[in-house]
């Protein structure tokens, strides 16, 4: 598995030698590959006018939150697993008979894609564990969309063979085309006015009614499981529990691998990688994870404040329910209820799978760092979210295209704001890429950006050491041992600089009691006894 990993690096080594510019350089292609991926997919099963697929790749090339992933060596994982997560979704897409029109529901066409998306799924966990959630993307998108056909033919619906009429031009421009005629043109009225994935089908017997979104989800429900006709639901959906099987049989043995070759148990971290699972408190734990899920949604919506780290300090924990930042979260709450409301509304009508596929990208690939079911090494990590922004990008342009519908008369507003945000966001990644330039304008801009993150003034004080700069070094060394005093190599480092010999040892020392394994302060506290020839017998005589 390690050897997986790190093939792509090997390769570029091989390639290129250890040159910087050809690591980075096959980065951004990786970028614009998945970008370009994002925009077939979006073409295909997503939205209906492919300029809005357009409209949504290119929202996600230029987004601030890429730059960790894209300039960063590290950060290769991130973008090669969303590449490949991408990959097995849509060869599930291809597994799945989508023109198939019949009782049951629709039956899996080729084996070959089926199988072929269990293996690119399985590359893109093992590049990175994010990569697994594909397999349930692939499972909910089967059961809400693809085996629509089988739903809809039961429920008394005339089932046809989806198409692609033409669509007014998103945000209100007008489509230069061949049609004429007055039953064209009025075809294309109704489908303006559904403005959904579906092909304008005559309406079935049984029409949902006008009603609120929570109402048409509860009506939704009610009606699904009082039908007469779904009694039968485990004989028609034989062929889509048949794929969900043998998928969740496979994850259950790929999981089981990969927690063997570790050995059967998870990597350790230390409380300053990830403070709030140190707590405690239960409460405090429910309240800061919830918190981060809604920090890292901002993050997406508006990524004005970008570090290359949020360990130590960078957000306090939430330690009460009075806290004012836990109305951040009921606010995501309610959104992400709406929407799950309303993709259940729509669940009886073959539309507005732009809300069910953003969802989707949005929320599974983001559940592992979530602390949810096992503790993770970061706070907030930035390269994180570079296959959960997929879906933000599908929410943010379908929510731009229900807003122009809704503004009328002021439609050239949306299309005009959305290219100022472009320019922004395009500024914004131009000048969050001069600040991976250099160690120093890295470690330097994290100072600014978060002077009260002990992390980043730790590694500030390394670099500085290393230049020879040690008062300015000493200074940001003690300012990361004031944000956090159990930072026990910031002891031994400023021991290191430290002339005056009772003052280095009493650093080291206290280094020792925070962390009596760490080697360095055990070398350098031993060097320093044995100058003044002082002979130690053992730990015990070391730490005192």
């Amino acid at each position: 598995m390690i050897g997986f990993v790190l093939f792509p690096y090997r390769l570029n080594i091989l390639l290129a030698g250890m040159n910087p510019l050809y690591f980075h350089a096959v980065n951004v292609i990786l970028h614009c590959l998945v970008t370009l991926v994002l925009m077939y997919t979006c073409d295909k099963a997503v939205f209906k006018d492919c300029r809005l697929a357009f409209v949504t790749a290119l929202f996600f090339a230029v987004h601030p939150i890429h730059t960790e992933a894209v300039t960063g060596i590290v950060g290769r994982a991130d973008v090669l697993a969303c590449l490949l997560f991408l990959l097995a979704f849509l060869s599930y897409n291809r597994s799945v008979d989508q023109l198939y029109v019949g009782e049951h529901f629709p039956p899996t066409a080729s084996p070959f894609f089926l199988l072929l998306s269990l293996f690119l799924g399985t590359c893109a966990m093992l590049v990175k564990e994010t990569g697994v959630t594909v397999f349930g993307v692939c499972l909910v998108y089967d059961f809400f969309s693809l085996s629509y056909n089988g739903l809809k033919l039961r429920n008394g619906a005339i089932p046809q063979r989806p198409s692609r009429p033409p669509v007014p031009a998103p945000w209100g421009s007008s489509l230069s085309g061949r049609e004429n005629g007055k039953q064209q043109q009025q075809q294309q009225h109704r489908c303006a006015q559904r403005g959904a994935w579906s092909s304008c089908h005559p309406p079935g017997p049984r029409q949902q009614p006008s009603l609120p979104v929570p109402s048409r989800a509860i009506w939704a429900i009610r009606s699904y499981l009082t039908a007469n006709n779904n009694q039968n639901f485990l004989y028609t959906a034989r062929p889509f529990l048949k794929r969900a099987a043998l998928v969740i049989s496979y994850v259950i043995l790929v999981l089981y691998f990969r927690l063997w070759i570790m050995g059967g148990s998870m990597p350790m971290f230390s409380e300053q990688d990830n403070p709030a699972s140190f707590s405690p408190y239960l409460l405090t734990r429910f309240l800061t994870y919830s918190y981060l899920v809604a920090f890292n949604a901002w993050l997406l919506l508006a990524p004005i404040t970008l570090c290359y780290d949020w360990q130590v300090g960078s957000i306090p924990l939430v330690e009460s329910i009075w806290d004012v930042r836990n109305l951040a979260t009921l606010f995501l709450l309610l959104v992400m209820t709406l929407l799950s409301l309303h993709c259940i509304a729509a669940f009886k009508k073959l539309e507005h799978k732009e809300v069910l596929v953003g969802l989707l990208f949005l929320v599974f690939p983001f559940i592992p760092a979530s602390n949810l079911f096992f503790r993770v090494g970061f706070v907030v990590a930035e390269r994180v979210l570079y296959m959960p922004s997929m879906g933000y990008c599908i929410l943010f342009v379908h929510g731009l295209k229900k807003l122009s519908t809704w503004l009328n008369k002021w439609r050239i507003t949306v299309p005009t704001l959305f290219a100022l945000l472009l320019l922004l966001f395009s500024w914004k990644t131009v000048k969050q890429n001069e600040i991976w330039l250099s160690r120093e304008s890295l470690f330097s801009s994290g100072v600014k950006t978060l002077p009260h993150n002990a992390k980043v003034h730790y590694n500030y004080a390394n670099f500085l050491k290393d230049q020879g700069r040690n008062v300015e070094a000493i200074y940001h060394y003690k300012t990361a041992l004031k944000l956090y005093p159990r930072h026990a190599s910031a002891l031994n480092n400023l021991g290191t600089l430290t002339k005056d010999v009772v003052e280095a040892k009493d650093y080291y020392r206290r280094a020792l009691q925070l962390n009596p394994q760490h080697n360095r302060a055990l070398f350098n506290l031993g060097n320093l006894l044995n100058k003044e020839h002082q002979p130690c017998w053992s730990m015990r005589d070391l730490v005192r």
